[in-house]
């Protein structure tokens, strides 16, 4: 069966779940990366993206659109400025994927290597209660221990795809299609 296509056809804007994935991506990343919003800058102006992403509070402000965030702001984020965001998340991940195979093998190695996954995972966890509303169902499900192993190895699992051939179509395909 087919999944419908998350971005609203009026006004060309994407849908708050898309929002929300790529946001939390992004989180990832940022949790790896500590200098991460400076970063998220640099790829910008190396990609070009000026334009759509003038300065890092425009980064900023875009990763706003996510609803679990506690300095939420609907501003309705456009298809352009999605993608300028995705293709960011994209390089960045590729820059990354090194630190992203660590982690992933420290969580499959737990009992040999634990330091690198809890060291990440402590960070995001962090990262969650600093910049989320805790108080939302969502959120809790990312802050909970039983549950966040598979949301954490899945995203991480998402970037390291990012690393393949066509890694921006796959993960634009993937943040509006399901």
């Amino acid at each position: 069966m087919f999944k419908i296509i998350t971005v609203t056809k009026k006004f060309n804007r994407i849908s708050r779940k898309s929002i929300q994935r790529l946001d939390l991506l992004l989180l990832v990343l940022e949790t790896i990366d500590l200098r991460s919003g400076e970063s998220l800058f640099i790829i910008s102006k190396q990609l070009k993206l000026s334009e759509v992403l003038p300065s890092k509070v425009s980064i900023w402000k875009l990763r706003n659109n996510n609803p679990m965030r506690k300095s939420y702001i609907d501003n309705k984020i456009k298809l352009e400025e999605f993608e300028a965001l995705t293709k960011i998340t994209v390089e960045m991940s590729k820059y990354l994927y090194p630190y992203i195979r660590d982690i992933l093998q420290s969580r499959d190695d737990y009992d040999k290597n634990p330091a690198i996954w809890d060291d990440f995972k402590n960070r995001f966890v962090e990262l969650i209660n600093e910049r989320f509303n805790t108080s939302s169902m969502r959120v809790n499900m990312l802050l909970n221990p039983n549950l966040n192993d598979e949301i954490i190895v899945r995203s991480l699992l998402c970037l390291a795809l990012c690393n393949s051939y066509k890694g921006f179509q796959k993960l634009r395909t993937y943040l509006l299609h399901f």
